[in-house]
């Protein structure tokens, strides 16, 4: 059994109407494609639950509400894989109480969308039962209204208790070596290009084909799909193969 937990999102793009995202929307995409045992946790503001939890309900993974007092909300435009994007609002932060009983299960992904949403205590109770594979995120992204900005002044404390990292190409850049930061299995994700996986001291390149059409969302499926692989049996070149294809089929659907 696999347990997604992190904050809903409103997304707004020129042009469109708002909409939900987040990783627990986004993952449930990729679960859609898999169809395996999965349990999702997702949080909002109670004025937001009407708008932003149905689109995530109707993807069909068994979904708990945990109320929220506020909403992470963003602007973003893209040009190509170049993302362009601006916070406009924060979510809640989810200590160690904020958690529900999970499902019995191997594997939780954390799927913060600014640093601090999951602090250092709450990872590591999750950890105590599960590996955790956690969005770099939550790791760098600063917690501040206005253009979004990265920095790597998060505490080091936190990756001792991830299993799986996942990194977006400027995410990596922020951390420097994945190779260096002491987590056993670290993904950075180059878009259309496809992704590196850093494990038991190798890295190995697994490639992709550009899909014309709005990637939001792609790390987050990525990220769900890998872990779902490592569950299943396969190596981590093997989940990140596997999870490239359920990306691809979900972009083009």
């Amino acid at each position: 059994m696999i347990a997604l937990i992190g904050n809903l999102s409103r997304d707004l793009l020129p042009g469109q109407p708002p909409r939900t995202g987040g990783g627990p929307f986004h993952g449930a995409r990729a679960l859609q494609q898999l169809r395996v045992p999965a349990r999702v946790i997702a949080r909002c503001a109670e004025v937001d639950r009407e708008a932003l939890l149905p689109p995530l309900v109707k993807l069909g993974t068994p979904t708990r509400y945990v109320h929220g007092e506020s909403t992470n909300t963003f602007s973003f435009s893209y040009d190509g894989d170049v993302r362009t994007m601006s916070i406009d609002a924060l979510g809640d932060v989810w200590h160690p109480d904020a958690i529900p009983k999970l499902p019995s299960g191997r594997w939780v992904h954390v799927a913060p969308l600014a640093r601090g949403e999951f602090p250092v205590e709450t990872i590591a109770a999750l950890a105590q039962r599960r590996r955790v594979s956690f969005d770099g995120q939550g790791l760098v992204r600063v917690p501040e209204i206005g253009p979004l900005r990265l920095d790597d002044d998060f505490d080091r404390e936190i990756l001792r208790h991830i299993w799986v990292l996942k990194l977006a190409d400027e995410e990596a850049e922020v951390l420097g070596d994945p190779a260096a930061l002491g987590v056993r299995e670290v993904l950075v994700t180059h878009g259309s290009r496809g992704s590196t996986i850093y494990y038991g001291g190798t890295s190995e390149y697994v490639p992709a084909h550009l899909i014309g059409t709005d990637p939001t969302g792609a790390g987050d499926a990525f990220a769900t799909a890998y872990i779902v692989g490592r569950n299943a049996g396969f190596s981590p070149t093997g989940a990140a193969r596997r999870a490239t294809a359920v990306v691809a089929s979900m972009l083009s659907r």
